[in-house]
């Protein structure tokens, strides 16, 4: 791909969901791509790899009830939660290796790229806290109602479960209308995530883009206590 337009109708992927190969990773090309339901996915050593599977995982933050038990545990654990006080280490935390895992898909272009869009207002952190340790997090990208689920990482139990909890209570305020996982895991399925076709997907993520959101930088929203 040469240009931001040279994306292909998401008709022509594979099986799997894989679209297609190369270009760059410019905040202009990473938005146009999340706009038509598309993500980069690859390891180091590969082309860029661009993604737009069927069916899709995604969250519904209006339907989302937390588990008995997550509610307990962060009651117990007495976390503290942040927007986008430390985008940079919790998307390296991300990319750390990880029990059970050779590799990780965050490169450092990856991760270049998406501290270029928390720069622009773009991508968010959601930070958990306890005893003024960062233990958990994740990230992802907002674009007007709509969010995508980057990655998140737990160095405590619960923790990354807890900054997702938070995390949907704000967007459920803020009218965000879908959260996308992107491929679905059982961990995600385990949270409330569900499968939907790739064409409902794109139908909401259409509406999605209609709504207001929360633009610019999440730094200075106050946080209440959870």
């Amino acid at each position: 791909m040469n240009t931001v337009e040279d994306f292909p109708d998401v008709k022509y992927a594979t099986d799997d969901g894989l679209l297609a190969l190369g270009g760059d990773l410019s905040p202009q090309r990473l938005m146009t791509a999340y706009r038509k339901g598309i993500f980069p996915w690859y390891h180091a050593g590969q082309p860029i790899l661009w993604w737009s599977p069927d069916p899709r995982c995604v969250l519904f933050p209006a339907q989302y009830k937390p588990q008995r038990s997550l509610k307990k545990s962060i009651k117990k654990q007495r976390f503290v939660f942040s927007l986008d006080q430390t985008f940079e280490e919790v998307i390296n935390n991300c990319a750390a290796p990880r029990t059970n895992s050779a590799g990780t898909w965050i490169t450092e272009d990856m991760k270049d790229a998406y501290i270029d869009l928390h720069h622009l207002g773009y991508a968010h952190s959601i930070e958990t806290w306890k005893d003024d340790q960062l233990v958990g997090g994740l990230y992802g990208i907002a674009l007007s109602g709509m969010f995508f689920g980057e990655s998140m990482f737990s160095q405590t139990s619960d923790a990354s479960k807890a900054a997702l909890n938070f995390l949907i209570s704000h967007l459920t305020t803020w009218n965000f209308q879908l959260i996308d996982c992107q491929i679905t895991s059982p961990h995600l399925l385990n949270l409330g995530a569900v499968e939907i076709p790739r064409t409902e997907f794109l139908e909401r993520l259409g509406c999605a883009l209609t709504h207001v959101g929360k633009p610019g930088s999440w730094k200075n929203i106050p946080v209440e206590p959870q």
